[in-house]
């Protein structure tokens, strides 16, 4: 059952009368770092447990170990769950946004964490990628709450905020954590994204550490040492020129094209004048769907391989490098289930209607949390406040933004999506 135009032109009016409290609602969430690495994000949980009990919310605080924490390459780790009844015999649906973001680097015209605006716009780290969505989550669940109350509706069904911090790291630590601790078990949940497109589909990530090691000598005699970055180069030459290789292995997902291998973190040697003795690079390789992640990982594993053989082949033992090979993270892709359809068609008809044009369901490059819901058999779409393209919202860039209206107008779509189902 849906609800009746005037139930929807009720939670929109709510919205609009409540925006400019949730704009700040959304700034004071901004102006706290939480920076990834170094992943000190509980003072950020904290603050937001704050803001939540401000609006009468009770947030169940979920604090991973330290030492667990601290092994896995962050500081502080407070996962938050807000839980919200409506009524017995519906489902339970999770709404999850995560609060970590990248390190804002340089070139910033606004500060990256003032959350200033600016024609229509909100700057900062996380406006758009996805603290916006702890506040349309939250005030889209107050919307549908406020008209419950007001109209007497029969409801039935669980709405749960999870707000989590380990989305940049690959998510075990948040919403895997979770749902493997069995605090939470969803029917259904919708994670952060942007406005003009509901995600059914996403690629995977495998992402590996790769350290050579040579040894170190005086540059003056370098026939003394072995050159770890010269080993290195070779490996990254053989790597690289795999990516003309992958683009012959397309998707069948709108909106995926093909894989890709990236390096991006190269570290190594002492100085100028040494022979480096060791050199580590991390590497990320995007898998589509249609990949086995385990033939992936074998492949890169042999690329490698079969660089240090040549590299090695004809030098004297003492002289020849050796690696070691660490995988930091295995992200499957996310793949859509078939209980996913009363999200994609309420997401869809209230995003053309609130939009004033069609939400296409398509697939994403990137990869995301959803997929250890999706893992766990819960089905799962990524929508939220956000432009149509990360490119366009300088995710991870230098002056990351949101437009206010796509947040307002998601909000919208995101309140009478919640209502539908919890209407049964």
């Amino acid at each position: 059952m849906t609800a009746s135009t005037q139930q929807y032109a009720q939670l929109d009016q709510w919205i609009d009368a409540h925006f400019d409290e949730q704009v700040k609602f959304l700034q004071a969430l901004v102006q706290v770092p939480t920076d990834t690495p170094p992943g000190n994000n509980a003072p950020h949980a904290a603050k937001t447990t704050e803001l939540l009990k401000s609006l009468g919310y009770v947030a169940e605080q979920f604090p991973v170990p330290e030492a667990e924490v601290k092994a896995y390459g962050l500081t502080s780790l407070t996962n938050l769950i807000v839980r919200r009844p409506f009524g017995a015999g519906g489902k339970t649906i999770a709404l999850n946004a995560h609060g970590d973001v990248v390190p804002p680097g340089e070139g910033w015209t606004h500060p990256p964490y003032g959350a200033e605006i600016e024609n229509g716009h909100m700057y900062g780290r996380a406006t758009a990628v996805s603290k916006c969505d702890f506040s349309t989550f939250t005030y889209a669940l107050r919307a549908v709450e406020a008209l419950r109350d007001q109209q007497q509706l029969a409801l039935k069904g669980n709405v749960e905020l999870h707000f989590t911090y380990d989305e940049e790291f690959g998510g075990e630590k948040g919403p895997g954590w979770l749902l493997d601790k069995g605090v939470t078990k969803p029917d259904l949940m919708i994670a952060a994204g942007f406005s003009y497109q509901v995600v059914t589909a996403h690629n995977g990530c495998l992402q590996m550490e790769v350290t050579v090691h040579g040894k170190m000598a005086h540059a003056a005699i370098p026939e003394t040492g072995v050159d770890a970055l010269q080993a290195a180069v070779h490996i990254l030459n053989k790597l690289y020129a795999q990516n003309k290789r992958y683009q012959q292995i397309t998707s069948k997902v709108e909106g995926i094209n093909h894989p890709y291998l990236n390096v991006g973190r190269i570290e190594g040697g002492t100085n100028t004048n040494v022979v480096p003795g060791t050199v580590s690079f991390k590497l990320d390789r995007r898998m589509i769907p249609e990949e086995n992640p385990q033939e992936v990982e074998a492949n890169i594993r042999d690329v490698i391989a079969q660089a240090v053989t040549e590299f090695n082949q004809g030098r004297a033992q003492n002289a020849q490098v050796r690696i070691d090979i660490k995988r930091l993270l295995m992200a499957h892709a996310m793949k859509p289930l078939a209980g996913n359809a009363p999200l994609v068609q309420a997401i869809q008809q209230h995003g053309s209607d609130i939009f004033g044009e069609p939400i296409p369901a398509m697939g994403t490059p990137l990869y995301t949390d959803v997929r250890l819901y999706v893992e766990k058999g819960i089905p799962g779409v990524i929508y939220g406040a956000g432009p149509r393209t990360v490119l366009e919202s300088h995710a991870k860039r230098a002056d990351e933004r949101l437009n206010l209206e796509d947040l307002r107008k998601a909000t919208k779509v995101i309140s009478r999506t919640l209502l539908d189902l919890l209407q049964g």
